[in-house]
């Protein structure tokens, strides 16, 4: 054993202004400390949102049938790829046209991948971060639409529709607010993307939803509407609890910056305000499913949940706990609502993500100005029927162009015996028959 030896106290005592003066030099300076927790506040906050991506995935499967579990998964790895690499081609120099590569600003940019080396003496925060960051936004938009349009979307067609949706339509509407675009110069605000990415997705998923149709017996010739329950409810809750921790960084990392004093408690307090919409989103739909039903749904608490999480998304850092908790509760009241109402239209969305993300997004965003000075409910909607119809009217013609070309509807058989088979030739649950 080494033996370790001490210094006199006073002997100690004098020797510490030399180290003081010694190490001086060496101490961070203050442009290099916020530089540093910026960087950090980026990579936590964007690992965070990559872990939405699991939560997506583990939610899906758990409220699809245990036929079609496999290709939910499937797809949940695919459109994380894809968004990876369209992002990186062409989308975040379409969402970031600041380099004068633009040729009319806010439509087309050009096709290559932009550099995200680091002029550190120049900037706040590594380029890389931030390529990082946003690039979780892209994907997650992505992660909307493939629960919408489960169990009846043939895998290669949804696909190529991510393409579009990660290399095009999203960098260009997140580019008119986050970009500097003309949603920004209007006094649009939306703070960490209930429009930009919930409602952009939920825009995407009901275009698919109406070109591709319901799944096979849910809808009776009477009009009635068939239960068709998800194989795993436990995994969607796991699923929805991860989603519930990735929103910290969603909403947290937002802020944008993490080198004073002031926008460390501005991040604190919008995790605090995330959290507490979230909870009165749940306490919301399961309160109310009780009172209209009999019975606490647990498939409209979880939803309730990411209503209330997608409700303070467009402004989390100004309201009081108060104002978060009434927000997200109305969230949960959306859901319990809309997700009937959408059965009546006849429109199938499997796991409730249309008025999740749509619906409770258009709240979001509607709401914004209770709280948020420099605001206006006339902007808020003008902002949101921006992005709604530009996403809509594109989506809808891609999925219409995939229809036409490729198809996008799996054949009656296959799902009948369901895509794992008929898609993938493998199965989630081997040792059980098909549900």
């Amino acid at each position: 054993m080494t033996k370790i030896k001490y210094l006199p106290l006073a002997a100690a005592i004098a020797m510490v202004p030399t180290l003081g003066a010694a190490q001086d030099a060496e101490f961070a300076t203050l442009e290099q400390t916020t530089f540093i927790f910026n960087t950090l506040l980026f990579l936590i906050g964007g690992f965070l949102v990559f872990w939405m991506a699991a939560g997506f995935a583990m939610l899906e499967a758990g409220l699809v049938r245990s036929k079609n579990v496999t290709t939910q998964l499937t797809k949940n790895m695919g459109l994380f790829g894809i968004a990876a690499i369209m992002y990186w081609l062409i989308g975040y120099n379409i969402m970031y046209p600041g380099d004068g590569n633009w040729i009319i600003e806010g439509v087309f940019g050009t096709i290559s991948p932009k550099d995200i080396k680091t002029d550190i003496d120049a900037g706040g925060y590594s380029n890389a971060s931030d390529f990082f960051f946003q690039l979780m936004f892209c994907a997650t938009t992505a992660s909307i639409v493939s629960g919408t349009m489960a169990e009846r979307v043939k895998l290669w067609p949804f696909l190529i529709f991510v393409v579009v949706l990660t290399g095009i339509i999203y960098p260009i509407e997140a580019s008119w607010q986050w970009g500097g675009g003309f949603l920004s110069t209007m006094g649009f605000s939306d703070f960490a993307g209930s429009t930009l990415v919930h409602a952009a997705g939920g825009f995407a998923a009901l275009a698919g939803a109406i070109i591709l149709g319901p799944r096979l017996g849910k809808y009776s010739k009477e009009g009635r509407v068939i239960p068709l329950p998800g194989s795993n409810l436990a995994l969607a809750t796991l699923g929805t609890f991860i989603l519930w921790m990735g929103w910290f960084g969603f909403n947290g990392a937002s802020q944008l910056a993490m080198g004073t004093l002031e926008d460390v408690d501005a991040v604190a307090q919008i995790f605090a305000n995330t959290n507490m919409a979230a909870a009165a989103g749940a306490i919301a739909a399961l309160i109310l499913t009780q009172v209209m039903y009999g019975k606490v749904d647990l498939t409209m608490v979880l939803n309730g949940a990411l209503a209330g999480l997608v409700s303070i998304t467009a402004g989390p850092l100004d309201p009081t706990l108060f104002g978060a908790l009434w927000i997200g509760a109305v969230g949960g009241v959306i859901v319990v609502f809309a997700v009937p109402f959408l059965d009546k239209l006849k429109i199938d969305d499997v796991v409730g993500a249309i008025p999740v993300h749509l619906i409770a997004g258009f709240w979001g965003t509607l709401v914004v100005p209770v709280y948020t000075e420099g605001t206006s409910f006339v902007t808020q909607i003008i902002g949101f029927a921006a992005v709604g119809i530009f996403v809509f009217v594109i989506s809808l013609i891609a999925w219409m162009v995939l229809k036409a070309t490729l198809g996008i509807r799996a054949s009656e058989e296959a799902e009948i015996n369901g895509l794992d088979t008929s898609e993938l030739g493998m199965e989630a649950y081997p040792e059980f028959s098909n549900g």
